[in-house]
């Protein structure tokens, strides 16, 4: 009975902080309206700011049926962003940023492992 609630945690809490972090990270394309620009303009920025929230709700897709590449995408998703955004962040940034991408795709992995016994 236990193992099953363990079993079930293991199972949805990737796929929920995933879904949970793309809707987190999506907030920050809404700065592209309001500028003052064309709106035209403004919705071309929004959807460029969109781009990180695609890459992550496509890594959670794909975890869904396979956790271990959902967990090599997750992990992959956490360094590509430190690779683009080295040197122009704070500690603060990479931790905010990387921290749920790396703990969503290690759980990923936990998952994974456990359902391939």
């Amino acid at each position: 009975m236990a193992q099953d609630r363990r079993m079930r945690w293991v199972r949805w809490v990737p796929r929920v902080l995933g879904l949970l972090f793309a809707a987190f990270i999506s907030l920050f394309a809404l700065d592209a309206f309001g500028t003052g620009e064309p709106l035209w303009r403004q919705t071309v920025g929004f959807l460029v700011h969109m781009i990180p929230t695609v890459l992550v709700i496509g890594a959670v897709i794909v975890g869904w049926r396979w956790p271990l590449m959902g967990g090599v995408l997750c992990l992959g998703l956490g360094l590509l962003y430190v690779a683009v955004a080295w040197g122009r962040a704070s500690w603060v940034a990479y931790a905010v940023i990387v921290g749920p991408t790396w703990i969503t795709g290690v759980l990923f992995f936990v998952d994974g492992f456990l359902s391939n016994e």
